[in-house]
């Protein structure tokens, strides 16, 4: 809207003879002539203004068409652009006049709005003082709003010197057409913008899953005696789900840790704890310790850094002595992995009393043993499979889990097929449904004599 009150919109524009030399037929002639180069010189100007639009590669030279258009195809002595950040600061090298005293009046006036620390959109009405008190009284000054996604961003200002000029209603449809060309080009480059930022971060997460799927165990390790399959699905890039076998030597006698732990959440933080955690279960295995002491050690080393991150994580640890074919296990609070029995075809369950790792630095775990037998089985298995949807919403739970555990184990089949069936068994029951959550196996199976 103009500024300050102006004449009011006139019907036509001067002739180039005075009326009263001209008969009126050539006067109208004259008329229509000048109207028509008008109308092609704005198409034109307008033209030329989209396809910079959809050409353009640097935002800051597409503005600086902005005020010389929206002059032109209003006839105006002059424009000025006032671009807002998001939020709310100037953008000072977006502040373009026809007049360079004009346009560093206008900037020193900004700078001191800005250190009242308070978004330049909040003080439109002194914005538009600072433009006009530089003009002087006699300019006629018209004024619209640069809007983007519903958000002021930017003020496109113009005006003549000319006295007799009038904003009719053609000129201000014309220059708030202008208005939102620069407001489409602000809003293509933020969507540029953001579209960079991403891919780069799709990089970054897939830079970080390669890095995650390297620390897990490439492939299951050759235990005298077992037989073993696992399998770790992320439901996106990065997950918090971990398993592990560690290879530990006492004196002459050869023991395996294994383990599975689950961080609340998923994603990047989610596998920067799990990263971390890797390392010092590590750490602690290699020690000597037994399952119970490296879980109260383990809790007690990186309580603080979970403390800060409000994150926890579920951990069972277990050590497996090949020669005695004995498990010796502890739990902080994870999914009891399934132990199979052969020898009377039913499920028990492997658990021990413990807290989450990282909830209270005084956890103390406890520690419990069994002796596996010849075509026994153990599972052991994240909430991420239990918790799998289907597209009823219902969960597979782990009494679906059970039923299709003991059938596998029924047909005495290898560890990687009963592996697949599970995970066939949950694929099945989610159907199309998105996985929610990271799922995790991993299958111990006892050769037969």
């Amino acid at each position: 809207m103009p500024i300050r009150p102006t004449l009011q919109p006139s019907e036509s524009e001067p002739l180039s003879a005075p009326m009263e030399m001209v008969s009126p037929v050539l006067a109208l002639k004259q008329l229509v002539s000048r109207l028509d180069r008008e109308q092609r010189k704005t198409q034109d100007l307008l033209t030329s203004l989209g396809y910079a639009l959809r050409s353009f590669t640097n935002l800051a030279q597409f503005l600086e068409l902005i005020p010389w258009i929206a002059s032109r195809v209003s006839d105006a002595d002059g424009a000025l652009l006032v671009v807002f950040r998001p939020d709310g600061r100037l953008w000072l090298e977006q502040l373009h006049a026809s007049e360079p005293r004009l346009s560093e009046q206008v900037r020193l006036g900004i700078r001191q709005l800005q250190l009242q620390r308070q978004p330049i959109e909040e003080h439109i009405a002194e914005l538009d003082r600072l433009i006009l008190d530089p003009l002087g009284g006699d300019s006629q000054l018209f004024a619209t709003t640069v809007l983007s996604k519903q958000q002021q961003r930017g003020r496109l200002y113009v005006y003549s010197r000319d006295r007799t000029y009038t904003w009719t209603e053609a000129r201000q449809k014309l220059v708030r057409l202008v208005a939102d060309q620069a407001a489409v080009a602000i809003e293509n480059e933020e969507l540029t913008s953001e579209l960079r930022q991403r891919e780069r971060l799709d990089r970054e997460m897939e830079i970080g899953a390669e890095i995650q799927l390297q620390l897990l165990p490439r492939h299951c390790p050759a235990i005298p005696g077992l037989d073993l399959a696992a399998r770790c699905c992320n439901a996106s890039h990065v997950g918090g789900d971990y398993y592990d076998f560690i290879l530990q030597t006492l004196g002459r006698e050869t023991h395996w840790g294994i383990a599975i732990g689950d961080v609340m959440g998923k994603g990047v933080p989610a596998g920067l704890i799990m990263t971390m955690l890797r390392g010092m279960l590590r750490a602690e295995v290699l020690n000597g310790h037994a399952p119970a002491r490296v879980l109260q050690n383990l809790n007690r080393v990186i309580y603080s850094d979970l403390e800060h991150a409000n994150r926890f994580v579920t951990l069972f640890y277990s050590e497996y002595d090949p020669g005695t074919r004995r498990l010796l296990f502890s739990n902080a609070a994870h999914n009891p992995p399934l132990l199979w029995r052969a020898a009377d075809r039913q499920i028990h369950r492997l658990d021990t009393l413990g807290m989450l790792i990282g909830l209270d630095a005084a956890s103390r775990y406890e520690q419990a043993d069994v002796v596996l037998q010849p075509g026994d089985v153990v599972l052991y298995y994240t909430d991420g499979f239990t918790d799998a949807a289907s597209d009823q919403g219902d969960r597979f739970d782990e009494e679906n889990l059970l039923q299709s555990f003991r059938q596998a184990c029924e047909q005495q089949i290898t560890a990687q097929s009963i592996l697949e069936r599970l995970f066939g068994a949950v694929q099945r029951f989610a159907g199309n449904q998105p996985r929610q959550d990271d799922m995790t196996l991993v299958v111990m199976r006892v050769a037969d004599r």
